[in-house]
């Protein structure tokens, strides 16, 4: 993903916006965002890790694939992907999937409470092209494999418990996932160009081992209603799921997945769209497509990972591009990686540090990959 964009929005004169406000909270727009200044200003000349950042922020690296990550005997695992972070005592834990096959898998670094890398360990393995995925309330890393009837594993970020295979969760090609504590399900991307989005519903929330597999149901406009219809056969075989309930809609390329405040937002990259879904009043819309902006060049192209902050910011990381995270404005830009993407953002607990992943690095290889922190004065 070469490009990371932060865009909050919010209604002005019946128009969508770039400025202060919260993050597309269920407002009704009457077009998707358009390009505007971001809040952090301008980006700077490269640092020494050749990232450009705006005034008062800085990065270092932390890991590199291949590499013993520095402070610990952890070897960084190759094409480094989707992340999260979780709460450490006073200090907290990035995980970041592998997207090789075989044997991706997933693993972690914990962080002290004044940042320092303490640990380093593997939390999965003998999986295949462990692309995205997402946190869960109970505090457990859903890893996704990217792979035609590719499962979704539970895994525990302390290393502690055993990986823990998902099946109920269907068989498909994985993207991401995003838990929704108020409707207790669990949204689920599919990356084909005919893909899906899904809701897993469990039988027991907080146990994923049993539940209900539902396809979102609507029409062929990029804005309308929509339904949930339980997928007959989760298993996906001899017919894969996104073919099996009629008037399931098809995305171009499910990505990632974030859910905040009664809304869930997803991307699909083979049309550069984020779309928005209301779940108080079960309906969708485009928040952004590149091909609708209006003025100047579309910022973001090749959308992929995508995650939020308590502020109401929401950041969208470009596979294709200039290798920038941006405000719709660009936030952040490594430059001399234009063979590489960005990957698995994601922000420490007390919002202050933001993680993410070149996946190829400057040599274009999985074996590439680099691992980044940036500091600075986010909006709380």
């Amino acid at each position: 993903m070469e490009r990371r964009t932060l865009l909050r929005a919010a209604v002005i004169g019946g128009s969508s916006a770039v400025l202060g406000g919260t993050l597309w909270r269920g407002a009704a727009y009457a077009a998707p965002a358009q390009p505007g200044t971001g809040p952090y200003g301008a980006l700077g000349a490269p640092d020494a890790n050749g990232v450009r950042l705006p005034s008062g922020f800085s990065s270092r690296v932390i890991a590199r694939s291949g590499q013993t990550v520095p402070g610990t005997s952890y070897r960084w695992h190759n094409a480094p992907d989707g992340g999260a972070c979780y709460a450490d005592g006073e200090g907290w834990i990035y995980v970041s999937n592998s997207e090789i096959d075989p044997n991706g898998g997933a693993s972690a670094v914990r962080f002290s409470a004044a940042g320092t890398v303490t640990a380093a360990y593997r939390i999965l393995s003998g999986t295949r092209t462990n692309c995205a995925g997402g946190s869960t309330p109970w505090r457990t890393w859903l890893s996704c494999e990217e792979v035609s009837l590719g499962y979704v594993y539970e895994t525990d970020p302390w290393g502690v418990n055993a990986a823990v295979r998902r099946p109920a969760m269907g068989r498909f090609k994985h993207e991401a996932a995003a838990a929704d504590p108020v409707r207790r399900v669990v949204y689920l991307t599919e990356d084909e160009t005919n893909g899906r989005f899904y809701r897993f519903v469990p039988t027991s929330w907080g146990d994923l081992s049993a539940g209900t597999l539902q396809v979102m149901v609507a029409g062929s406009a990029t804005s309308g209603a929509f339904s949930w219809v339980t997928v007959p056969d989760p298993d996906g075989s001899p017919t894969t799921t996104r073919t099996q309930v009629a008037g399931s809609k098809a995305f171009n390329g499910g990505e990632g997945c974030h859910y905040a405040d009664d809304t869930v937002w997803f991307t699909t990259k083979g049309d550069n769209r984020v779309w928005q879904l209301d779940l108080t009043n079960n309906t969708y819309q485009l928040a952004y497509d590149d091909s609708l902006v209006t003025s100047g060049t579309a910022p973001l192209t090749g959308v992929d990972n995508i995650t939020g902050t308590a502020s109401g910011d929401l950041f969208v990381a470009e596979d294709g591009g200039t290798m920038e995270i941006c405000v719709i404005a660009p936030f952040l830009r490594v430059d001399g990686q234009s063979a590489s993407e960005i990957t698995g953002p994601a922000f420490s607990p007390d919002g202050s540090r933001l993680y993410f992943s070149s996946q190829r690095g400057t040599s274009g290889s999985s074996s590439g990959g680099i691992t980044y922190e940036v500091r600075g004065p986010f909006r709380n």
